[in-house]
């Protein structure tokens, strides 16, 4: 089967996943799980050990075949037409295992000349900014000197799609922060970024989208601004007097919760709350009105977003 690459085609979304179900005996690792990935973006893909990530991920490369629902990469479907896709796209494992014999440099050629050839100045690049040394042998590399090689691979390439699953596994914090710009670069060049990290910063650093799975269903998608909007913001504030009755039946009509004021022994009165992020205005009015001398808003951070999915869950043991 040949795949389509009209115009229509390339503006459908790079990944397509309806109603994906996966087992394992009787185990049930995917559940309808649906992922829609748009060209051009990263996509956060999040979840604990166990939630079906990498299921799904192997999905998508074809190394396991669907058991249900319909699977759309890149125009293609993934189990029939696994050569032609694997020319345009490149895959980044959180374990990267090399060839113990060959050096890196021959591991990132041989790598890019099965998607078409690298480009020899991007690679360059890449080699330097990561600071790896291309002529050890396999067996001579860390953890995170295979990951390098991985990443320099994938990225020299000119591939329409990288999959990248737990990428920075075995990085410094300094070369995580070279590996965000080089994804970035990746994408202002248009290739789509699908990445799953247990790194919460990294990815709400990186993604336009998020998608968040549990139990093999994802459980929640949109930007981080659109998931914000269903949860609570952190409010912290100095005041000169204390809220009287009718100020704090206003705060309790817009939902303020967690409320805690006290003396700050300097003739001023400190509050805290979480308020819905939404309702963020009216408690700004509130607050206002009795003399406000500091202030500062915390919006939810995605580590709390994501722990809010999973704090009434209990998560199964290992990961699917």
């Amino acid at each position: 089967m040949s795949i389509d690459r009209s115009e229509n085609q390339r503006s459908d979304p790079a990944i397509d996943v309806r109603g994906l179900r996966k087992s394992f005996g009787r185990f049930e690792a995917l559940r309808g799980l649906d992922l829609e990935v748009a060209r051009g973006e990263v996509h956060g893909f999040l979840g604990p050990n166990g939630a079906g990530k990498s299921t799904t991920i192997r999905v998508l490369l074809g190394l396991l075949r669907a058991d249900g629902g319909e699977v759309r990469l890149l125009g293609g479907d993934p189990w029939r037409d696994v050569v032609e896709l694997h020319r345009r796209l490149a895959y980044v494992p959180g374990d990267v295992a090399l060839w113990p014999t060959m050096t890196g440099g021959e591991m990132i050629d041989l790598l890019g000349s099965m998607r078409g050839g690298l480009d020899d100045a991007r690679r360059a690049d890449l080699v330097a900014r990561f600071e790896l040394d291309t002529t050890k042998r396999g067996r001579q590399y860390s953890k995170g000197n295979r990951q390098k090689v991985a990443i320099v691979a994938a990225l020299a390439s000119d591939v329409e799609l990288l999959i990248l699953d737990e990428p920075t596994s075995g990085l410094d914090p300094l070369m995580e922060n070279v590996f965000q710009e080089v994804v970035g670069e990746a994408t202002a060049r248009g290739t789509t970024v699908l990445l799953s990290s247990h790194i919460l910063a990294e990815a709400e650093t990186l993604a336009n989208r998020l998608s968040i799975i549990r139990d093999g269903a994802v459980v929640a998608t949109g930007t981080l601004a659109e998931l914000r909007g269903h949860t609570r913001t952190s409010v912290r504030a100095e005041l000169d007097s204390l809220p009287g009755p009718d100020l704090l039946a206003q705060l309790h009509d817009v939902d303020v919760q967690g409320l805690d004021v006290h003396d700050t022994g300097s003739g001023g009165h400190r509050l805290s709350a979480t308020v819905d992020s939404a309702r963020i205005g009216p408690v700004m009015s509130v607050l206002s009105s009795c003399g406000l001398r500091s202030l500062t808003v915390e919006p939810p951070s995605l580590e709390s977003l994501f722990l809010s999915l999973y704090e009434k869950s209990d998560q199964p043991a290992g990961e699917r």
